[in-house]
């Protein structure tokens, strides 16, 4: 093997949250390494235009993740449309800001939790039997957040509880798979400059306080995550499993 050979051309790739800022970065990245990629989000009509933004051979699926009995066939159709699937990258979240925790409510916890964990879990479930059953290896790459291991801005406690739960099961997932040759990491972003990261009644003394925070003296970019997914889906990243990769300009150091 050349020690620049990446192994993912012709590969399928399914990248959820593919329509927000960092996913279609990432389906960028995947696209231009030659693989099919699954574009899948929530609106049919987005994950399509940007399934056709990347050229020919991707497919967009709009999709419900919290609709969990369905997730085993959508893994189907991507396999029936564009090949068995060998990479998952899990990208959709959301974040509901309470800065008051003693405000937030039962539907706040759940409508994160639901999106964030259990649809992630039961998706590479799904994504992870089809390998297992076939004998095929593949990689899961996980979204997690800087927040995980700092419990996050005012406001976000809920959302990095689901972070700090991705983190922790990435880590079990990788151990438990790895004989199968699956292999499971996580990206952890630190301060992203994408609609999630405004908060109502932010003012530009707030965002450049924040800047101020980071070592490397700016926000991140959708397209600064790229890189390090592809390599983790990659043969170049061939020994690496349970891995928390730190993207953050130094906010956090670990």
């Amino acid at each position: 093997m050349s020690h620049l050979d990446w192994g993912l051309s012709g590969k399928t790739v399914i990248v959820t949250g593919a329509t927000g800022a960092i996913g279609r970065a990432v389906a960028e990245g995947f696209a231009e390494a030659g693989c099919r990629v699954a574009v899948v989000d929530r609106d049919q009509i987005a994950c399509d235009s940007t399934a056709n933004a990347l050229g020919g051979g991707h497919r967009g699926y709009g999709t419900d993740l919290r609709q969990i009995g369905q997730l085993p066939a959508l893994v189907g159709r991507i396999e029936t449309d564009l090949g068995l699937a060998s990479v998952l990258v899990n990208i959709a979240g959301i974040i509901l800001r309470t800065n008051d925790l003693f405000s937030v409510t039962e539907e706040d916890w759940d409508a994160q939790h639901d999106i964030n964990l259990k649809a992630l879990f039961f998706l590479t479930q799904a994504f992870a039997k089809r390998l297992a059953d076939t004998g095929t290896p593949g990689s899961v790459i996980n979204y997690s957040s800087q927040g995980a291991l700092s419990g996050g801005l005012s406001g976000s406690v809920v959302y990095n509880a689901t972070k700090g739960a991705i983190t922790t099961m990435t880590r079990g997932m990788a151990r438990s798979w790895a004989p199968l040759g699956i292999r499971v990491n996580s990206v952890a972003p630190g301060l992203v400059d994408t609609p999630m990261l405004k908060v109502p009644g932010q003012t530009e003394a707030d965002r450049e306080a924040m800047i101020r925070s980071i070592p490397m003296q700016r926000l991140g970019l959708p397209e600064d995550h790229v890189g390090v997914t592809v390599f983790l889906a990659s043969d170049m990243a061939r020994y690496m499993t349970g891995a928390m990769i730190n993207v953050s300009g130094g906010l956090l150091m670990y």
